[in-house]
């Protein structure tokens, strides 16, 4: 990695030794030249490529192709934000229609943009829409919630477990529901969703779970704007880290942790109104 002033065209304005996360950049007083220390201890933020205005800052990891002007002409309004956030629910009432390529491939786009810790950038997506597929995740799901629910009750394992798992016992009446459901013929893992994304990061990622989530969202919000029904696959994430065996990596041949979920499909009907959550719980110091 490098990391170049252009002299020429630097104005000194500082702006690029402000944003910098790792101090890299330096300036002693304003308007004197841009210097530059501990190159090596760069995260590749590109903070300093993207606030130039004179494009004077060359820096390896950001040639001409990766630097784009924003149109924030076009950016929502604080208000229009806010209406997505209200709009946006865990509808699990879907149509049989699958959901367009180009609307996953844009939730996709829209994760991979969301940040992580120190700019890592080491989430990584699986995109299952072939129904096959869809089925044995389901099916491992549930596979795994049986056999958790048959060591717990295990009598010589039962008056221990709740020292081994705290809450373990508790557990199962969930899961027994959640089983009896599936096995029924409903769909209790997935609803009858068309599309899963899976987002998973390397096992030695120190923020992998925290990366993950925050895609997730970005992700989240993004399929509310395009009208795309989404819910959080939270029991398949519950028997992912059950299963030591790892089945459903080892299905897609994901490497590394899966840290989330989202099941996706077309809403069967859009939610007219929304309700008010439970009053903020917010303490300021």
């Amino acid at each position: 990695m490098t990391i170049d002033i252009d002299k020429e065209t630097c104005i000194k304005c500082g702006k690029c030794v402000k944003v910098c996360p790792a101090y890299i950049l330096t300036q002693e007083s304003p308007k004197d030249e841009i210097g530059l220390r501990n190159i090596q201890t760069c995260i590749a933020c590109g903070h300093c490529v993207a606030i130039c205005p004179t494009d004077s800052v060359i820096h390896s990891e950001f040639p001409v192709h990766k630097v784009h002007t924003l149109n924030r002409d076009i950016l929502p309004t604080p208000d229009q934000v806010m209406e997505l956030c209200r709009a946006r629910r865990s509808n699990r009432a879907f149509l049989s229609s699958p959901v367009p390529k180009e609307y996953l491939h844009q939730i996709v786009d829209a994760a991979h943009l969301a940040p992580t810790a120190s700019n890592g950038q080491e989430v990584s997506f699986t995109l299952v829409t072939n129904p096959e597929l869809l089925k044995q995740i389901a099916e491992i799901t549930i596979n795994t919630f049986e056999a958790t629910v048959k060591k717990i009750t295990n009598p010589f394992i039962n008056p221990f477990i709740n020292l081994i798992v705290p809450g373990a016992k508790e557990a199962v009446p969930q899961l027994n529901a959640v089983i009896s459901k599936h096995r029924s013929g409903t769909d209790a893992i997935l609803r009858g969703a068309k599309a899963v994304l899976l987002i998973h990061t390397p096992s030695t990622s120190n923020f992998g779970r925290q990366d993950a989530n925050l895609a997730y969202q970005n992700a989240s919000l993004m399929a509310e704007s395009l009208g795309v029904s989404q819910f959080y696959t939270g029991y398949v994430c519950i028997a992912i880290d059950m299963d030591k065996k790892r089945k459903l990596a080892k299905l897609l041949n994901i490497e590394g942790t899966i840290h989330a979920g989202m099941a996706l499909s077309m809403p069967a009907f859009k939610f007219p109104k929304y309700t008010d959550r439970k009053e903020l719980n917010l303490t300021v110091f």
